[in-house]
């Protein structure tokens, strides 16, 4: 790679991970995670449960109290830095759990998910997610804007979920496990909709079992298997592998 090809590679690049280690109390999770995602792109860390998909995400929002390495955004140090400052800087997480507020309305949820518009730094604009833009967007979310959110099913509240933080407008969306427990209708729309993120220009880091859902999104591909990195590569390359993944992701 050129200078010029590896100056514009670190432009691009929007999350950089380096040696990252995490620890539940005395259990060490990870061990010295390395990745990267760079802009417009979708990638996949893929693994069986418990392999520490859930942990990655979790440490790069700031959310796990023990860890060490070096997490990277947008060209600024944010390894020791609070969630909620992480969040405010364009970086967006989408739990397993949802965490949604089950008493609030559609509209109130998306609400509390607001941020300002966003611009890159080369002064161009991020898309400025509204609620009408997330309504086209998610149109089943639409028709019950007003309802509780505790009144929907588990498939509705992911979509929920995902639609309070683009309210956030982020630069990275952090996506775990979205196609986990949720009907396939509801999977196809949510492949439809990572597409069209993408083709906004959200870049996204998907945690994710299902090897179908991710081929169909992904750009590239990183296999996790008991808190490190097995494989890193292309998607279509992952799916050529049968080994690699009989090794790590096969039932």
């Amino acid at each position: 790679m050129s200078p010029v090809q590896a100056s514009a590679r670190t432009a691009d690049t929007l999350l950089e991970v380096r040696s990252l280690s995490s620890w539940y109390g005395a259990a060490q999770i990870l061990f010295d995670v390395n990745l990267e995602v760079r802009r417009g792109e979708v990638v996949a860390l893929m693994g069986r449960n418990g392999a520490g998909k859930s942990t990655t995400l979790q440490a790069l929002m700031s959310m796990i109290a023990r860890k060490r390495g070096q997490v990277r955004f947008m060209g600024h140090d944010v390894s020791d830095v609070k969630p909620y400052q992480v969040a405010s800087m364009g970086m967006g997480f989408v739990p397993e759990d949802r965490r949604i507020f089950t008493d609030l309305t559609v509209l109130e949820n998306l609400d509390i998910g607001r941020q300002p518009p966003r611009r890159w730094p080369d002064g161009s604009s991020l898309p400025a997610w509204t609620p009408d833009s997330l309504f086209r967007l998610f149109p089943n979310l639409g028709e019950m804007q007003h309802r509780r959110a505790g009144r929907m099913s588990g498939g509705e509240q992911q979509m929920l979920t995902v639609a309070r933080t683009l309210m956030g407008n982020p630069f990275l969306l952090l996506l775990d496990e979205p196609s986990e427990g949720v009907a396939p209708l509801i999977v196809e729309q949510m492949v439809d909709m990572i597409l069209e993120l993408k083709s906004q220009g959200v870049s996204i880091l998907l945690s994710e079992q299902n090897m179908h859902f991710a081929e169909l999104v992904s750009d590239r591909a990183y296999v996790l298997e008991k808190g490190q990195i097995r494989y890193e590569g292309r998607m279509s390359d992952l799916m050529a592998d049968e080994l690699v993944r009989s090794a790590y992701l096969s039932i």
